[in-house]
């Protein structure tokens, strides 16, 4: 406490007020006066300085049926603006979104990847007509989050592990020597993850299981994207389900990638949507590859929840298609293979299965800001 500076106590009034005027939607004075324990003075002081910097915005009057009505105050969500980044293998993905986390903004084009200067400038050249095309000040960006399907190190500055495009090494200044704002690279699934929790604060602790093109994992521990050691946690993508089984674009055999991503679900060049159309009408083919690929699932699943006993988030590509009688066939495969007592339905289908990844890349930026106030 000795090390507590007056400097420090007002700051930290200062982000008290922003985070309940925010958590609010809209609040008086007063009544931020009552809920903080902080003289009314003090209060406006601080709504002043927080008005000054753009950030707060009065918006009408509270209903009274005595005296004058009380101003009502709530954040400006377009102070700021965080843009997501989508890299995938034929296409790039770009959104941007406000304070709030909501979506402004989006476009994508079709480019496939390639470890060439041209594909990066293209990129980069396409994200600056997008800021321009939304009118954005450069001032008003807090960063550009780019979501790969990879590890990368701790701050972002590189790739670690991306041999699934082969971007291993990669450093961001590859993107962000053409761009004005601060910029990093973000795992896909622990994007994703980042999202979940965004719209459901009810989650403390889960597995988030991406299934797309590829499989991705991101593990959730006390309401927080668990990273681990060495920012591998959650990677359930690669452990092994099948001994000596189908060859991983990792080096090894029988990963749960090779058996329970869309990869191994679709025939090449087939669309999931143009599957699922067929499966519904009953296709015996699709049927029998849709069991195959659940009774894979299911086997992982169970795997997952003996070691991590938390529930499992499905999201990806596959969560936009999954119906009721798919989750409760899921279960119910997963269910024979337990082992305890408590049987459970632990599985569950993502809330934000739209762009969840892009916007994951970009919330890190809004998160920071608003702890930061």
């Amino acid at each position: 406490m000795k090390n507590i500076t007056v400097s420090d106590i007002k700051k930290n009034n200062l982000t008290l007020i922003y985070n309940l005027i925010y958590s609010s939607g809209k609040i008086s004075k007063q009544e931020i006066a009552s809920h903080l324990n902080l003289s009314l003075p003090t209060v406006t002081q601080k709504i002043v300085k927080l008005e000054e910097k753009g950030l707060v915005i009065k918006e009408g009057y509270f209903e009274s049926s005595v005296g004058r009505r009380a101003v009502a105050y709530s954040i400006r969500s377009n102070a700021r603006i965080a843009i997501g980044v989508g890299i995938h293998q034929n296409q790039v993905r770009i959104l941007s979104i406000d304070l709030k986390g909501e979506v402004c903004g989006t476009s994508r084009f079709d480019i496939p990847y390639a470890n060439r200067e041209e594909y990066y400038k293209e990129v980069a050249y396409k994200i600056k007509d997008f800021i321009l095309e939304q009118n954005y000040l450069l001032d008003q960006i807090l960063g550009i989050g780019f979501a790969i399907q990879g590890l990368t190190s701790v701050d972002g500055q590189k790739i670690t592990y991306g041999d699934t495009l082969g971007y291993t090494g990669l450093d961001i200044s590859a993107f962000s020597r053409y761009l004005n704002s601060h910029c990093a690279f973000f795992h896909d699934a622990k994007c994703a993850a980042e999202t979940e929790l965004w719209v459901n604060d009810s989650i403390s602790n889960a597995l988030y299981l991406s299934v797309g093109n590829h499989l991705g994992g991101a593990m959730i521990a006390n309401g927080k994207v668990w990273m681990g050691e060495n920012g591998h946690c959650g990677a359930a993508e690669h452990m092994q389900l099948v001994p000596d089984g189908r060859e991983c674009y990792c080096g090894a055999r029988g990963c749960i990638e090779t058996y329970c991503s869309l990869g191994a679900l679709l025939n090449p060049q087939e669309k999931i949507g143009d599957f699922f159309e067929v499966l519904r009408q009953g296709d015996a083919e699709h049927m029998r590859r849709w069991d195959e690929f659940l009774n894979y699932l299911s086997n992982a699943l169970n795997n997952l929840h003996i070691l991590l006993d938390t529930p499992v988030i499905l999201g990806g590509e596959i969560s936009h298609f999954l119906v009721q009688e798919d989750l409760e066939k899921l279960q119910d495969l997963t269910t024979r293979r337990v082992v305890f007592s408590n049987r459970e339905n632990f599985i569950q289908v993502s809330l934000y299965p739209k762009d969840s990844i892009s916007v994951g890349a970009a919330l890190h930026y809004i998160q920071d800001f608003i702890n930061q106030i």
